[in-house]
């Protein structure tokens, strides 16, 4: 049996990114009932990093890319990242710099965003050890409590 038909039901509205409980610091709600869960290794030679290891490369200055579309990005995101949505990538590819890594990132491990954007680059030609994966994206840096920025502000 595939693992996703063991999770809950999917609800009416779903929550992609987990929300503060008003009046609570610290609390999230999250939906558990989004998504497809994606795999730990997302292509051949693309290497998947965790959140103390895009902190650092982020005070270093690599470019972390927020693959998620504007909506998603313009309400949060990674403290520093730029805005390269999926469907647009390849389109982009020239704003990457091919000599140092960029980091890579969607809503979480159930979204297929930054899957997405990883595989059509590759298509495309762009070097595999030129990426970095984060596979908890905003799902796991909001339930960790780490530094966002609001886009709309």
């Amino acid at each position: 049996m595939d693992i996703n038909e063991k999770r809950p039901t999917k609800r009416d509205e779903t929550q992609m990114v987990p929300q503060p409980v008003k009046g609570e610091k610290g609390l999230v709600n999250v939906d558990t009932t989004w998504g497809i869960i994606q795999p730990m290794q997302v292509a051949k030679g693309v290497r998947t990093i965790d959140e103390i290891e895009v902190n650092e490369f982020r005070e270093k200055g690599l470019p972390i890319i927020d693959a998620r579309t504007p909506g998603f990005y313009d309400v949060s995101t990674i403290l520093g990242a730029k805005n390269i949505p999926h469907n647009e990538i390849t389109e982009r590819m020239g704003e990457l710099d091919r000599g140092q890594p960029s980091i890579f990132f969607c809503n979480g491990p159930q979204c297929p965003q930054s899957p997405w954007a990883i595989h059509n680059l590759l298509e495309a030609g762009f070097p595999p050890e030129k990426i970095l994966y984060y596979r908890g994206g905003m799902h796991d840096w909001v339930t960790l409590g780490l530094p966002l920025e609001n886009k709309k502000q």
